[in-house]
């Protein structure tokens, strides 16, 4: 009788075991059904990741990131930011590539191309092999230069990497904005449908993650954009007015 009985629990803990097996089994083939079903926004979220943009203000200088695609997409942004006033110059950063030419050439002859005038541009040849070090060259620029509002623009994807390793290595106390560039060759909105486009994502995602462990040691030096980069913005938009009458009501009332 105890022999049976032993048998009976065994195979209800065996049946119960089964059971739930399966219930884990269907709520985890549930759970990839939603996934599937959402997985457009999540692709998108995650395109929409690496973008930042802090919108242009006042600066003494407008610096182009090197290596820009065929189209020149960072050169015709940063033109286009000059031509609206935001910068008296602009800056065409960029790697040799031999000793007769370089990244940095190819950049002034698109912004020139764009309608910067040549006495407006600055070229910056380095021998940067990636972001972090083309960062490190720039910060010696910067400081030469004296400049202390600095806008950089790169391409959409590269903003998130480009402005958290500027922000450790340009020189303490430097406003930074960063800039988007529109990017031919990738679409936050539809990445995964081109194989450049995924390209580009997974390049980024380890490129990140690179940069982390490079820069776990270091502290931000730069200045995060404020209320006064704002103000200035709508300042060089011409509508200061609207803002003081703003607070004069406000500080009357």
């Amino acid at each position: 009788m105890a022999l049976a009985g032993g048998f009976r629990t065994v195979r209800r803990a065996q049946r119960g075991g089964i059971f739930f097996r399966l219930l884990f089994l269907a709520c985890f083939a549930f759970f990839l059904f939603v996934i599937y079903l959402i997985r457009h926004p999540l692709l998108r979220l995650a395109g929409d990741f690496w973008v930042v943009d802090d919108g242009p203000a006042p600066s003494d200088a407008i610096i182009v990131i090197g290596d820009d695609n065929y189209n020149g997409d960072r050169a015709a942004r940063a033109a286009a930011l000059f031509k609206t006033g935001w910068a008296p110059r602009v800056v065409a950063s960029g790697r040799g590539l031999r000793s007769y030419a370089s990244v940095a050439e190819l950049e002034q002859h698109d912004l020139a191309a764009d309608g910067v005038p040549q006495d407006a541009i600055i070229r910056f040849e380095h021998r940067a092999e990636n972001t972090r070090e083309e960062a490190l060259a720039l910060r010696q620029l910067v400081s030469q230069r004296g400049w202390k509002r600095i806008l950089v623009v790169t391409s959409n994807y590269h903003t998130r990497r480009s402005r958290y390793l500027a922000e450790r290595q340009f020189p303490p106390g430097t406003t930074l904005r960063v800039v988007a560039a529109p990017d031919s060759a990738y679409d936050p909105q539809d990445w995964w449908h081109t194989r450049k486009g995924v390209k580009i994502f997974a390049s980024e995602c380890v490129a990140m993650l690179v940069s982390l462990w490079e820069m776990r040691d270091k502290d931000v030096q730069t200045r995060p954009v404020s209320l006064v980069g704002f103000v200035g913005g709508l300042y060089q938009l011409g509508i200061q007015s609207t803002i003081y009458s703003s607070l004069s009501l406000y500080y009357s009332s």
